[in-house]
């Protein structure tokens, strides 16, 4: 029986080895979507083992961590829905369903099936992905529908647009879609409030508090080896190691206590929202909003983590480590790229208004 956490170290390992190099490259993550699809990891099932394998990955290299963690939740989003689909082994799935952008378009075909029109801005790790999770609107009754493509379907076209300062591999430029046949329909998303399909939307906000920890454990990790290996303690310090000097030390004990901390959150928000899935049609509005507010939480606190750690970890390995073949800059980059996909004082909010109130977060493309 395979041990997916060894596997998982191990493509961590080559990961790392040549992360900073792949960051100044800056070229399609195809050889990283490959290197998952080679090791198996992709095929990986089990919730809980998909939480330690992406904080894993994330820690090596946050590009490829963000696509394995989407990869993960696009499909168990798909599961939502009580249609019947296929997940053949090996394949990479990625999704087309930013909220903010405007809505992607279906025509009915006449045939049964759709014809779908419009842009996305942006769609982290579709240009390389074999499947697509995708949502779009009716033009004949308003309805919105979520449905599967192949990734390489004619009328798609990735626009290759993406040029931001982090997470530069994460193939997240925008996507045209011009005539695409559409036939694979998940279901309908309903208006109302639905409690087990609206878990999709806190997923992603799951995803991405795992990964703020993994970058900050990654920056940890990083640095330490760097302040072992080469940082050289301060000349008026009285210590011969820059492991002896007590800033240095105390420094690292703090990050090191607040990653942890962050991560035990952010881990049993990953429970809860399990526990909430597995519930099926009988989740209530009350639990979901429960799971929620912890994922708020979990996004609050790695959100404030990872921009302190990354940012701190100079201090400790010194003027030298900022030379630009250590790549140490790549963490603070990703990270401050990362936390602003959505403003995380909004999730203050919804702690503190249900901490205050008990009211729940409203059901939104991102809440």
């Amino acid at each position: 029986m395979t041990n997916w956490l060894d596997v998982a170290h191990e493509v961590a390992a080559t990961l790392r080895s040549d992360a900073a190099d792949r960051d100044r490259a800056n070229q399609p993550p195809a050889k990283e979507v490959e290197l998952l699809r080679q090791s198996g990891l992709l095929n990986v099932a089990d919730w809980a083992q998909q939480q330690r394998i992406g904080r894993i990955i994330g820690a090596a290299d946050a590009n490829t961590g963000h696509l394995l963690g989407y990869h993960y939740l696009q499909i168990w989003r798909s599961g939502l829905f009580d249609a019947q689909f296929t997940v053949h082994p090996d394949q990479f799935w990625a999704g087309v369903s930013n909220p903010l952008d405007a809505a992607l378009e279906l025509t009915p075909d006449g045939n049964g099936g759709y014809t779908l029109n419009g842009r996305k801005t942006f769609a982290t790790g579709a240009a390389v992905a074999d499947r697509l999770v995708v949502s779009a609107t009716r033009t004949d009754n308003g309805e919105k529908l979520t449905f599967l493509l192949d990734g390489k379907a004619d009328g798609i076209t990735y626009l290759d647009d993406w040029d931001n300062i982090g997470q530069r591999l994460t193939a997240s430029g925008g996507v045209n879609f011009e005539n695409v046949q559409v036939s694979e329909i998940l279901g309908v998303q309903p208006a109302n409030e639905e409690p087990r399909l609206s878990l999709a939307a806190i997923g992603f906000q799951l995803v991405l508090a795992q990964l703020y920890v993994a970058i900050a454990e990654g920056a940890l990790a990083e640095a330490a080896d760097y302040t072992r290996t080469k940082t050289r303690p301060w000349f008026v310090s009285g210590v011969e190691a820059a492991t002896e000097d007590p800033y240095i030390v105390v420094a690292y004990g703090e990050m090191v206590s607040q990653t942890r901390a962050a991560g035990l959150l952010a881990d049993e928000a990953a429970r809860q929202l399990h526990e909430a899935s597995e519930l099926g049609r009988n989740l209530t509005p009350a639990k979901r909003g429960e799971v929620a507010v912890t994922i708020s939480e979990a996004k609050v606190v790695s959100t404030k983590l990872v921009n302190e750690v990354t940012s701190r970890i100079f201090e400790q390995v010194g003027a030298r480590g900022t030379a630009a073949k250590y790549g140490v800059d790549r963490f603070w980059r990703n990270a401050r790229t990362l936390t602003l996909h959505d403003p995380v004082v909004y999730k203050a909010r919804e702690v503190g208004e249900h901490f205050l109130t008990g009211a729940r977060p409203a059901h939104t493309g991102y809440s």
